[in-house]
């Protein structure tokens, strides 16, 4: 008996429950068909009357719109297995944008006219084309005032952006001055093996402060 008892004051209680919720969804929407017919009044109220005539007219069969809103939340979380990638890939990235440039490294460099070098195995004329302005730089850098230590980072991040950004020519700026970036840059790009070719920039690219590189592109796509 008691639990047919109770039963039924949950019966009843739901029943309320299910009463007052209606009654305050109806309140909601008479509140926002109230709202959006103040709105209309208070735009007829500002209107010229002849204008409030033809207002009322058009809009006297008008009722008022109820939006439902559906939210989706996203987690934001991810596998265990997609965090170690993300993680994996990041440090690997960065271990190829802070490639190591060794400064006692002492490339044999022609030292008579113009700066150039071109990598074993690449067509010499390559260093022609790039003296002769064939290339135009897709990237470039310019090292004014910075030190070694950042002119080595500068470098190394730049020729890392080259793979994304595909650019196969591009311009260093090491400028003249003591002769320190202008001898130390050099002898970095020999080492990096995404470097085919430089040559002293022409005139408009910088001409005796700057170089022109030619890059090797790994998933060789060209830009012509």
């Amino acid at each position: 008996m008691k639990n047919k008892a109770l039963k039924s004051d949950l019966s009843s209680i739901r029943a309320e429950l299910r009463s007052q919720e209606k009654e305050l969804a109806d309140k909601n929407r008479r509140a926002k068909q109230s709202t959006a017919l103040k709105k209309s009044a208070d735009i007829a109220d500002e209107l010229p009357s002849d204008d409030k005539q033809l207002f009322a007219a058009a809009t006297n069969q008008v009722k008022p719109l109820i939006h439902d809103t559906v939210r989706l939340n996203k987690t934001g979380h991810k596998s265990n297995t997609s965090l170690k990638n993300d993680q994996a890939g990041n440090k690997a990235n960065r271990a190829v944008a802070q490639f190591h440039f060794s400064d006692e490294f002492e490339p044999d460099l022609n030292q008579q006219g113009p700066m150039k070098y071109v990598r074993e195995g690449v067509d010499s004329f390559e260093v022609k084309n790039l003296r002769r302005g064939h290339y135009a730089p897709d990237l470039i850098l310019d090292l004014h005032g910075l030190d070694q230590h950042q002119a080595k980072k500068e470098l190394a991040a730049l020729l890392h952006a080259c793979q994304k950004e595909h650019a196969q020519c591009i311009c260093i700026v090491h400028g003249i001055g003591s002769h320190i970036l202008k001898n130390k840059v050099p002898h970095w790009l020999v080492q990096h093996p995404d470097v085919m070719a430089f040559h002293q920039a022409p005139l408009e690219w910088g001409g005796n402060g700057a170089l022109l590189a030619l890059i090797e592109l790994k998933d060789k796509f060209n830009r012509d």
